[in-house]
């Protein structure tokens, strides 16, 4: 079953739960999917819907941010619950060791040798961790490598 069909599967059960704020987070994620494919008229594989969950994740946890800044405790609870939801869909994260190692074979695949070389390094990085790591945690492990 593809990560697609198990989303709208998902939706279906909350429905029939009557689980609303799950329900809405797993509307959300579905009109993002098929806004992606309305405007670009293609049919979403895996690697594409889980950066589309990637990015409605980088959304709610910079709306975490926001709303604790500005002391809306209320909103940081739904911005908290949209997370857990769409975090069930991504696959398992890597840990810090397991980036540092695989950036340090990218280094050392592309010949990058100093911070100048950052953007190539990032550019692979980003195809091999697509969905399997957060991007933040990426960038500061290049930048570690490349300051070596």
């Amino acid at each position: 079953m593809s990560l697609k069909d198990r989303i709208t599967e998902d939706m279906k059960t909350a429905m029939r739960a009557k689980d609303a704020p799950r329900l809405l987070t797993i509307r959300g994620l579905l009109a993002a999917m098929k806004q992606r494919e309305v405007d670009e008229r293609i049919v979403l594989d895996d690697a594409a819907v889980v950066a589309i969950i990637d990015k409605l994740v980088k959304q709610r946890k910079d709306s975490i941010a926001q709303f604790a800044a500005g002391a809306r405790q209320d909103l940081v609870d739904k911005e908290t619950a949209e997370l857990h939801v769409l975090e069930g869909y991504l696959p398992q994260r890597l840990g810090a060791d397991a980036i540092a190692a695989e950036v340090a074979v990218i280094v050392a695949q592309t010949g990058a040798s100093g911070p100048s070389d950052m953007g190539k390094v990032m550019a692979a990085a980003k195809a091999r961790f697509a969905g399997r790591a957060d991007m933040a945690a990426v960038s500061a492990a290049v930048k570690a490598a490349l300051a070596r």
